[in-house]
C-alpha cells in the first residue's frame, strides 16, 4: 500500500517562530516526529511519503499516488486537519486521523474515516492489517499506555533535515504532577514511562549519522519526572557527547523542582543542555495552589530560576492570564517579575480550558464552558467565561505582551540572561549561520523599527559577551519574532467573551 502522511499546518503564533526562521532560512522549527515515529510502525512493505504543511504543499499528485492519508496532529491545528480529510475525500481517498487532537476533539467533527485515540505502538499492526483486508473499523482506542520500549527509531528518510532549525527525540511520556489545567497528564498518564539509554542514544547516533549538526529538542512534557532514570540517561549521553566531538545542542521541557536537584543540572550542563523550558505560570503563590500546581510552591521562584542558570542553562518560561485567582494588579505583577527572571523567552498566553482536564470538567459543571476551544492560547478568544471582565482581560493580556516585547525591554532581559548565564556554546559558522546574521542585519539593524535598539544591543553583546556572541544572536532575530507577532495581537480586534 501507499501511505500518504500529513501533518497540517500550525497557525502562527510565539511557539511557531515563522518571522525568526525566515532570518534563518528555515521553513519549521521541529519535523513532525509523531508521523515520523508513525511510519516506522508501519508495514516494511508498504511505501511512504510524508508531507509536512509547515515546509510544503501537499499537492493533488500527492493525494492520487496514496491508497491511505494518515493525518496527525494537535488540537491547534485541526482547522487545517479537517480541510485536508475533506480535500481526501473530495479524491475518495481514505483517511485515518490520529494524535493528541482525537483525544480532545469528537469524532464526528474531525470527519475521518477512521479515527485512533491513543498512542500508536499497539495499534497501527492491527490497524494496518485491516486496512489491507478492506475492514478497518471507524475507530481505533489503546486499551493502555503502552511501554516506551516498543517505541521504534523515527524514520528519517521521510524529512529534508536542512527545512527544519531543530531535531527532535522523545525520552518519555507522562508527568507526576497533577495541574488542573494540563492534558498531557489526562493523555499520557502521570506515571512517567521512559525509554532505555540505549534508544535515546540510537537515536543520537542516527541523527549524527544523518548529517544534523545543530540543535536537538528532547520534547519530553517533563524530562525529569523520573529524576534517577534522567540521572543515568544524562551521564550516558556526556559520555556520547565527549566520543563524538559534541554535534548537538540540547534543549527540553522541565518542571521547576529542577533547581532543586544540583546533581541533575550539573548532568544537564555536561550533557551540553543549553536551555529548558518550565512551565511558571504565575508568580501568584495562591494562584499556583489553587490550580494544583504544587511544584511551584514553597519556593523563591526567581531564585530557583536563577539557580538554573547559572549552571548555563537559559530558561524559557511558560505563563498563563486567566485564573479565578487573578487580582487586578496581576499584569503589571507579572512584567515585573519577566523583567527580574532574565527570562528572554517569555511564552504569556490565555488560559484555555482544554477537553478532558480537570479544568474543563469543573468549568462545565459550574456552567462556564462556551465552546471547546481551538486550542490556541495567544489568539485572544477565551473558551470560558473568566471570574474577572473578560474585556478587562484581554486588555491586560494585551498589555503584558507589550510590555515584555518592547524591544529594550527584551534586550535589557536578553543582557540581564547573558550576564548571569554566561552560555558558552561555541558557533559553528556555516554558510547558513552567516546568512542569518547578515539577514537579521538587514531586517532588523537596516529595515527594522527598532534598528537603535537592535545596534546598541549588538555592540553591547560584541564587546561585554563576546563569549556568548551566538547565543546573543539567536535571541536577537528570536526578538524579531517576538515583536512582530505581538504587533499582530495589538492591531487585531479584541473577541468579545458573551455571558
Amino acid at each position: 500500500m501507499n501511505a500518504l502522511l500529513v501533518y497540517p499546518r500550525s497557525p502562527d503564533t510565539y511557539w511557531s517562530f515563522r518571522y525568526a526562521l525566515s532570518i534563518q532560512g528555515k521553513r519549521a522549527a521541529q519535523p513532525p516526529l509523531g508521523l515520523m515515529t508513525v511510519a516506522a510502525l508501519l508495514p516494511q512493505p508498504w511505501n511512504k511519503r510524508l508531507i509536512d504543511t509547515n515546509v510544503e504543499r501537499l499537492r493533488d499528485s500527492d493525494l492520487a499516488w496514496a491508497d491511505v492519508a494518515l493525518i496527525g496532529g494537535m488540537h491547534m491545528q485541526q482547522e487545517d486537519l479537517i480541510s485536508i480529510v475533506q480535500r481526501c475525500h473530495a479524491r475518495g481517498l481514505r483517511t485515518v486521523v490520529g494524535g493528541p487532537i482525537t483525544s480532545s476533539v469528537p469524532a464526528s467533527i474531525l470527519q475521518a474515516d477512521h479515527v485512533v485515540i491513543g498512542e500508536a505502538e499497539d495499534l497501527i499492526a492491527g490497524l494496518a492489517r485491516d486496512l489491507e483486508a478492506g475492514t478497518a473499523r471507524p475507530y481505533y482506542q489503546a486499551a493502555e499506555r503502552p511501554a516506551m520500549e516498543r517505541s521504534p527509531l523515527p524514520d528519517l528518510r521521510l524529512i529534508q533535515m536542512r527545512r527544519y532549525s531543530t531535531m527532535t527525540v522523545q525520552y518519555s511520556r507522562g508527568c507526576p504532577f497533577n495541574c488542573e489545567f494540563c492534558d498531557i497528564i489526562e493523555i499520557y498518564g502521570r506515571r512517567p514511562r521512559t525509554k532505555a539509554v540505549a534508544q535515546v542514544l540510537a537515536e543520537l547516533d542516527q541523527l549524527r549519522e544523518a548529517g544534523w549538526r545543530d540543535a536537538v529538542f528532547v520534547v519530553d512534557d517533563n524530562f525529569i519526572g523520573n529524576k534517577p532514570r534522567a540521572k543515568a540517561l544524562l551521564a550516558a549521553m556526556a559520555e556520547w557527547g565527549e566520543a563524538h566531538g559534541h554535534p548537538f545542542r540540547f534543549s527540553t521541557e522541565a518542571s521547576l523542582n529542577l533547581a532543586d536537584d544540583l546533581e541533575l543540572l550539573q548532568l544537564m550542563k555536561e550533557a551540553g543542555f543549553i536551555s529548558v523550558f518550565l512551565g511558571i505560570e504565575t508568580p501568584d503563590e495562591y494562584s499556583l495552589v489553587a490550580n494544583h500546581k504544587l511544584q511551584n510552591t514553597r519556593r523563591d521562584l526567581l531564585e530557583s530560576i536563577g539557580i538554573i542558570q547559572q549552571y548555563g542553562i537559559e530558561v524559557m518560561g511558560g505563563f498563563i492570564l486567566g485564573f479565578d485567582t487573578d487580582r487586578e494588579d496581576v499584569f503589571e505583577r507579572l512584567v515585573e517579575f519577566i523583567q527580574k527572571s532574565a527570562i528572554p523567552v517569555a511564552m504569556v498566553g490565555l488560559l484555555q480550558a482544554m477537553p478532558g482536564t480537570q479544568l474543563f470538567r469543573r468549568l462545565l459543571s459550574e456552567g462556564r464552558i462556551l465552546h471547546a476551544g481551538g486550542g490556541n492560547n495567544t489568539d485572544c478568544e477565551l473558551n470560558f467565561l473568566p471570574r474577572m471582565n473578560a474585556t478587562r482581560l484581554l486588555e491586560g493580556y494585551r498589555h503584558v505582551l507589550t510590555r515584555i516585547y518592547a524591544c529594550d525591554a527584551y534586550y535589557e532581559r536578553v543582557k540581564l540572561f547573558l550576564s548571569r548565564c554566561q552560555p558558552q556554546f561555541r558557533q559553528r559558522w556555516s554558510y547558513g549561520s552567516l546568512r542569518a546574521f547578515f539577514s537579521s542585519m538587514v531586517h532588523q539593524g537596516l529595515l527594522g523599527k527598532a534598528r537603535l535598539s537592535y545596534w546598541k544591543f549588538l555592540l553591547t553583546a560584541a564587546t561585554r559577551y563576546r563569549g556568548s556572541f551566538g547565543a546573543a544572536m539567536t535571541l536577537a532575530v528570536m526578538g524579531h519574532h517576538f515583536q512582530t507577532i505581538t504587533d499582530q495581537l495589538s492591531n487585531a480586534d479584541l473577541i468579545e467573551v458573551v455571558d
